[in-house]
């Protein structure tokens, strides 16, 4: 079958491997219609993931077909469109015991832990899959929006907050979708004039404002702005600079929630955390609960798939294409590789 494999940093092969045996006892038999390229792969194509291994099968944001069903698989028919939760985690911890199956002590992320997607058919276990009427291109696109969901879901918004999100990628446009609710008022930053203006484009109430890398301090260029600190911010950014500086960003009594991975440590000036009690809060992957949210405003409408989606090739073409398709001018948000 066609199989797309991330040999070695900065080496994406297409070649053909095995079809997968038969589903197991409540596992499903998948076919892959398209994945959707996120930041972590992009990381690991370059070699700064952690918690990666070479070879890898990619690909965790999938819309797939149910191809063939296991025993004891029910509620579900060959056919069907789905989206996948792409975490596998196994009981035994209280994370697990209270829902949060997103980051407990055994969670493994498809294509970043084990094996993904990025291959015709492969085989996920039945609670995994999330059915829809939506095609497959905009279900490849639901866990990635799922980020930006339990992001928002993690902030525990009152509804009258300032929230700035700190980078507008495709996570932080998901944040940003999602912390919109009436009496909120969202400021996006980032450091490409471009992103940003795609942002207001695709969210005209949203504020931005523009950081040089080498300019401003982002607190002095937020106050400048809007005469004000945020109360909650969102980082999306994944990179040390801009973490640290976000640290500094929220407003007494404020809370951050980094949702960017960055591999290597995180240093900040404790008196001043302590003295404005902030909250400091991870965001790791998503649950099921984000994946119904997520899917059911797909399905009315409330998201709108074009928002993300920059560009579009076959599997096969894929690894002649992921140099070009990096290029800053080439304004990628999300890739979509079809089978």
């Amino acid at each position: 079958m066609n199989t797309v494999i991330l040999k070695e940093p900065g080496i994406f092969v297409f070649e053909q491997t095995p079809e997968p045996l038969k589903p197991g006892p409540n596992e499903v038999l998948v076919r892959v219609k398209h994945v959707g390229i996120c930041g972590t792969d992009i990381h690991a194509y370059h070699g700064r993931q952690p918690f990666f291994d070479y070879p890898r099968i990619t690909g965790h944001e999938l819309g797939v077909l149910i191809h063939e069903l296991g025993e004891n698989v029910e509620g579900f028919e060959v056919g069907q469109k789905c989206s996948v939760e792409a975490y596998l985690a196994q009981p035994g911890d209280l994370a697990f015991s209270r829902g949060k199956t997103n980051c407990t002590s055994t969670t493994q992320c498809m294509g970043v832990h084990v094996d993904g997607g990025m291959r015709e058919l492969f085989i996920v276990p039945a609670d995994k899959l999330h059915p829809s009427e939506l095609s497959t291109e905009h279900l490849a696109l639901v866990e990635m929006l799922c980020i930006g969901n339990h992001a928002v879901e993690r902030a525990a918004l009152q509804g009258d907050e300032f929230i700035a999100v700190i980078g507008a990628g495709p996570i932080g446009l998901g944040a940003i979708q999602f912390a919109q609710k009436p009496g909120t008022k969202v400021i996006a930053v980032d450091i490409s004039q471009d992103r940003l203006t795609k942002c207001k484009e695709a969210f005209p109430h949203v504020e931005t404002l523009c950081i040089e890398p080498n300019g401003e301090p982002l607190v002095d260029a937020f106050k400048a702005r809007f005469g004000f600190l945020p109360e909650v911010v969102i980082e999306c950014t994944g990179n040390k600079h801009s973490m640290e500086a976000a640290i500094l960003l929220p407003d007494f009594g404020g809370r951050i929630i980094m949702v960017g991975i960055y591999a290597g440590d995180l240093v900040f000036s404790d008196p001043d955390f302590h003295k404005r009690e902030l909250s400091i809060i991870g965001s790791r992957n998503a649950t099921a609960r984000n994946f119904k949210d997520v899917i059911a405003q797909l399905e009315s409408g409330n998201v709108n798939p074009n928002t993300w989606i920059s560009h579009r090739c076959r599997a096969e073409e894929f690894p002649g294409l992921i140099e070009e398709w990096l290029k800053p001018e080439s304004g990628l948000i999300k890739g979509i590789v079809s089978f």
